[in-house]
């Protein structure tokens, strides 16, 4: 633990939405990331950049992809070139599992199962940039691999990551120490979502859907109502009310916000007619 070279709060901080560490993450990764390859940069006019596959819900390092874009983008134009353009690898999710506590065969054994897609005429015979946040067991990125070599997809690539774990004594489980580092309580996850620069992500939404039913009702309680809002959308966009270990949340989050506009629409109605 003595050489991690990050701090540990802060890292859980941006895994769980903060996204004032995704934005300074990004900042210490992009000027090691140009440092290291920054003629490789150049030699291209047309450069692509990918977070880590999700389907609708963003993971953290989709948001440390968005402002490692905008510092490259600025590189860019600094030196008389297009700017990247974004890309995706859309992924369907079967599990509920915290990847961060599995070893590597467990993890590619469950992420394998899932459903990925990618526009392989967007991005073949270009310069691919793919962002992640850690690179623990490289689970990651063999199945990125096994994505493009599915879709023979040719290219120059490269993968960047902003920490990587460089001891291969440790076990993987470590991952799940720095994610949940800052969060340990239901007060911490409060506390992290009513921060002005909180974003919802995939592993915070994920958090929440699956806490014990009074847990679930005093996060709700706490959030405001764009956030409540914003909570069920995300959920069903990406099919969670279709997993069983979500349901019952969602299903209370549903009912709840329904009954809070049912009691505003009476009460406008009221308000109208006391005018009359």
């Amino acid at each position: 633990m003595e050489s991690c070279p990050f701090s540990e709060a802060e890292y859980s901080w941006f895994k769980f939405g903060d996204t004032f560490y995704a934005e300074k993450f990004a900042s210490e990764l992009f000027y090691g990331f140009i440092e290291k390859y920054k003629d490789w940069v150049l030699s291209f006019e047309e450069i692509i950049i990918l977070p880590s596959p999700f389907l609708s819900i963003p993971t953290a390092s989709n948001y440390l992809c968005y402002y490692f874009k905008k510092h490259l983008n600025q590189f860019l134009f600094d030196n008389g070139k297009n700017a990247c353009v974004e890309s995706k690898i859309y992924r369907t999710q079967t599990y509920t599992e915290d990847y961060g506590n599995m070893s590597y065969e467990q993890r590619i054994k469950l992420i394998s199962n899932d459903t990925y897609y990618i526009d392989r005429n967007f991005i073949n015979g270009k310069c691919c940039i793919f962002l992640d946040d850690i690179k623990i067991t490289g689970s990651h990125e063999y199945i990125v691999n096994e994505i493009l070599n599915s879709y023979q997809i040719a290219g120059d690539f490269v993968f960047a990551y902003y920490a990587e774990l460089c001891n291969e004594q440790l076990n993987p489980k470590i991952e799940n120490y720095y994610n949940y580092y800052a969060i340990k309580s239901i007060e911490d996850i409060v506390q992290i979502t009513n921060k002005p620069t909180f974003r919802f992500n995939t592993r915070i939404v994920k958090h929440i859907l699956k806490m014990q039913k009074n847990d679930f009702v005093e996060v709700f309680q706490n959030l405001s109502t764009y956030q409540q809002q914003k909570l069920l959308q995300l959920a069903i966009s990406n099919n969670y009310h279709q997993i069983l270990e979500y349901q019952n949340n969602i299903k209370y989050l549903n009912k709840q916000l329904w009954q809070s506009i049912y009691k505003r629409g009476k009460e406008k109605q009221s308000a109208h007619q006391n005018l009359q």
